[in-house]
C-alpha cells in the first residue's frame, strides 16, 4: 500500500503523492487522473494540505524568539525575558537661548517648559521643544541668557509634539487596560501622574520600572510595553510585587512626545515659534546651535531585539560581568550608541584591579557634548546603582586601526566583457563593501579567506586571488622636541625578516630631508631612513615588541620639522595575516588610500601586469 508522506509540503509534491496513493488502489489502476474531474478534487486536497502545512510551520516559527518573523511575536517573546523593545526616540539638539531687550530693570526671566522651536531639513520642518523651564538674569544691559538649575547655558531641545492622554481607573474587578493609541511615542519622555479624583489637583508621580532600582509594595512604578498593533500599553503593579496600583476613581494623566525619529537628525539652525514677555517688553528669543540635532531613532529592529533580549535577561538588572555592562548600556542608550565594548581591569593594559573599562561606539553625528552627557548619565543612572560598590567605571575612547589590503589576481578577459582596469576598480569597491558590512565596530574579526571568497565570486574572469595585509596606526609627535612614544597594535606583529621590512611609516621632514621610520632587516630595532639620500640618518630610535604588538620610540623628534598629513602613519605586518582579531576597544576599518588591486591577464600564456 502506498504511503502519503506528510513531510512533503510542496503543492506539486503533495498532489503527486496523492496520485501515487490512488494509483496503488485496484479500483484506480487504469484511471487517467490528468484528464478527469478527480484531478480538480486532488488540486483542492493538495492546496488544503499545503496551506495547513504552511500555517503549522508559521505557527511553530512564531513560537520561538530566534525563529519568529512577526514583530508582535518577537516583542512578546522578549517581554517574557524581561526585555522591553525600544520605542521611537526623539532627536535632540543642544542650543543656547538668549533674549536682548532694552529693559534694564527686570531682574530675571523664565523660558517656559515646552517652548517650541522650528528646525528645517531640506523641505521638511520639524518642531523642537524644551523639556523643562529655564531662567535667565539681567546682565544690567537688558540681555538675558537662559540657564538650567546648575547654571549651564547649554540647553537640550527635543523634536516632536507633546501629547496628553487621560484614563479613568474603573472598578477593581474590571480588567484595566490603558492603551496609548500612538505608534510614535518616545518612551523616554513619558510622564505618568495619578490624580486622586478627576477634579483633584493632588497627584502622585509614577516612575518607569526601567529607571527603578528597588521596588517595594509602596513603590509607584509603571511598565510601558508595545502592543501587537504597534501602540503602547501602560501597566501598573498589583499592590505587591510591582508596587502600588491606582485605585478606582483615580485619573491617570500620561504626557509624552510623539516623535519623527531619525528623520529630524542633522538640523543645524532653529528659530523660536513664539515671543517671550520680559517685564513690559515682548521679544523673540535668539537660538544659537551648539550641536546639530542627533540621536533620533526608529523603533528597535527585530534583529536587535533578538540579539539583546537574551543578554539583558542574563544580566538580571545587575552589573557583575563585562557582558552585563554591554547589555544594559545598549538597552538604555541604543538610540545614541551603535556598540559597547567592556572588559575587566584584570584584562586591561596596564592591569587595574577594581575597575571596569567601557568604550562606546557612538552613532554618526553624535557630538562630543552629547557623548559627554551620555557617559555621565551611564555613570550616574546605571553603574552607580547597579554595579558592585567597590568597582569603578572608566570610559575609554574607541581606537581605530586601519587595514591596508593589496589584492593580486589572475584575470581571463575571454570570460567577461569587463576590462582589467574596471575589474580592478570593482575589486577595490568590493573590499570597501566587505569592511562596511563585516567590520567597523567592536569585536569584529578580519578573516582574509572570507574577503578572498567575496572577490573570487565577483566574476568568473577572476581565476584566483591573493592578498597581503598590513595594519596601520597613527601618532602625532611634537615638532623639534625630543620625546618617547609608544604605538600599540591590537595583534601580534610579525617577526623580523631578512628581506622585507615589517614596520614602515609615512613620510616626514627630519633634518631637512624626507624620511620614514622602518625596522632594520632581521632586527626589531627601529631606524630613521632618509629617502632623499637613501641613507640611514638615525640607526637606533627604538624597538618593536612583536609579542606585545607595540612600537617604542625613544628620544624621537629632535629635528622633526614637518609631518606629511599632520600625523605619522605606522604600518605593520601582522604575525597572522589570515585572521586578525581586535582586542578590547579596537575597531578595524579599511584605508581607502592603501586599498590596491593588481590584476594579471592570463591569456594564451601571455601575461601583462597592470596596476591601478
Amino acid at each position: 500500500m502506498a504511503v502519503i508522506r506528510s513531510s512533503d509540503l510542496d503543492f506539486d509534491t503533495i498532489k503527486s503523492n496523492l496520485k501515487t496513493f490512488f494509483q496503488a488502489q485496484p479500483e484506480f489502476a487504469d484511471y487517467d487522473f490528468d484528464a478527469s474531474g478527480l484531478s480538480n478534487i486532488l488540486d483542492v486536497l493538495a492546496y488544503n494540505t499545503h496551506l495547513n502545512g504552511l500555517t503549522a510551520n508559521f505557527a511553530i516559527n512564531e513560537s520561538f524568539l530566534k525563529s519568529a518573523q512577526l514583530r508582535s511575536s518577537v516583542v512578546s517573546h522578549a517581554e517574557t525575558l524581561g526585555y522591553y523593545a525600544s520605542s521611537k526616540t526623539a532627536s535632540s539638539a543642544v542650543v543656547t537661548i538668549t533674549a536682548a531687550t532694552s529693559d534694564t530693570v527686570t531682574a530675571s526671566a523664565v523660558l517656559p517648559r515646552n517652548t517650541e522651536f522650528t528646525g528645517t531639513l531640506g523641505d521638511t520642518s520639524f518642531t523642537f521643544q524644551t523639556t523643562e523651564a529655564f531662567t535667565a538674569t539681567n546682565d544690567g544691559s537688558g540681555n538675558f541668557a537662559f540657564k538650567d538649575d546648575n547654571g549651564l547655558s547649554n540647553i537640550t531641545i527635543k523634536e516632536g509634539t507633546r501629547k496628553t492622554k487621560n484614563f479613568i481607573v474603573g472598578e477593581i474587578t474590571e480588567n484595566q487596560v490603558y492603551v496609548i493609541p500612538d505608534v510614535n511615542v518616545d518612551k523616554s519622555t513619558l510622564q505618568v501622574k495619578v490624580f486622586d479624583t478627576v477634579s483633584s489637583s493632588s497627584f502622585t508621580t509614577y516612575t518607569d520600572i526601567e529607571n527603578t532600582v528597588r521596588i517595594t509594595p509602596e513603590s509607584t512604578v509603571f511598565i510601558i510595553r508595545e502592543t501587537p498593533n504597534g501602540f503602547f500599553e501602560l501597566i501598573f503593579g498589583e499592590g505587591n510585587v510591582l508596587g502600588k496600583n491606582p485605585t478606582s476613581g483615580n485619573k491617570i494623566e500620561v504626557t509624552y512626545i510623539a516623535s519623527n525619529g531619525a528623520d529630524a537628525n542633522g538640523i543645524s539652525s532653529f528659530t523660536a515659534d513664539s515671543t517671550l514677555t520680559i517685564g513690559s517688553t515682548t521679544v523673540t528669543p535668539t537660538v544659537t546651535v551648539v550641536s546639530n540635532s542627533a540621536g533620533g531613532a526608529e523603533k528597535e529592529s527585530i534583529e536587535s531585539i533578538k540579539l539583546n533580549a537574551p543578554i539583558v535577561f542574563a544580566s538580571q538588572q545587575r552589573l557583575v560581568t563585562a557582558e552585563d555592562y554591554r547589555a544594559i548600556i545598549l538597552q538604555r542608550f541604543s538610540n545614541l550608541i551603535d556598540a559597547v565594548a567592556a572588559w575587566g581591569g584584570e584584562d586591561n593594559i596596564p592591569k587595574e584591579t577594581g575597575s571596569v573599562y567601557v568604550s562606546l561606539d557612538f552613532k554618526d553625528g553624535i557630538t562630543s557634548d552629547v557623548q559627554t552627557t551620555t557617559k555621565n548619565a551611564i555613570r550616574n543612572d546605571i553603574t552607580d546603582n547597579l554595579a558592585i560598590m567597590s568597582i569603578d567605571t572608566e570610559f575609554v575612547d574607541p581606537i581605530t586601526a586601519l587595514v591596508e589590503v593589496t589584492v593580486t589576481f589572475d584575470f581571463d578577459p575571454d570570460l567577461t566583457s569587463t576590462t582589467l582596469e574596471t575589474q580592478q576598480e570593482n575589486i577595490k569597491s568590493a573590499v570597501n563593501t566587505f569592511f562596511t558590512d563585516n567590520l567597523g565596530t567592536f569585536n569584529k574579526t578580519f578573516r582574509k579567506s572570507a574577503l578572498l571568497a567575496t572577490i573570487d565570486a565577483l566574476s568568473p574572469a577572476v581565476l584566483n586571488s591573493a592578498a597581503t595585509v598590513k595594519v596601520q596606526r597613527s601618532f602625532t609627535p611634537s615638532l623639534n622636541t625630543t620625546a618617547d612614544y609608544t604605538i600599540d597594535f591590537p595583534m601580534l606583529i610579525a617577526s623580523p625578516d631578512d628581506e622585507n621590512r615589517i614596520i614602515t611609516s609615512s613620510t616626514f621632514t627630519f633634518g631637512g630631508n624626507t624620511c620614514i621610520l622602518r625596522n632594520r632587516l632581521s632586527s626589531n630595532i627601529m631606524e630613521v631612513f632618509d629617502q632623499t639620500n637613501e641613507a640611514v640618518v638615525v640607526d637606533n630610535v627604538g624597538t618593536y615588541d612583536e609579542s606585545n604588538g607595540s612600537i617604542k620610540l625613544n628620544g624621537f623628534g629632535t629635528t622633526l620639522s614637518a609631518i606629511t598629513g599632520g600625523s605619522i602613519k605606522i604600518s605593520v605586518v601582522p604575525a597572522n595575516q589570515e585572521t586578525i582579531k581586535p582586542l578590547r576597544n579596537y575597531i578595524f576599518n579599511v584605508d581607502n588610500t592603501k586599498n590596491i588591486a593588481i590584476g594579471t591577464i592570463d591569456q594564451q600564456n601571455t601575461e601583462t601586469t597592470l596596476t591601478v
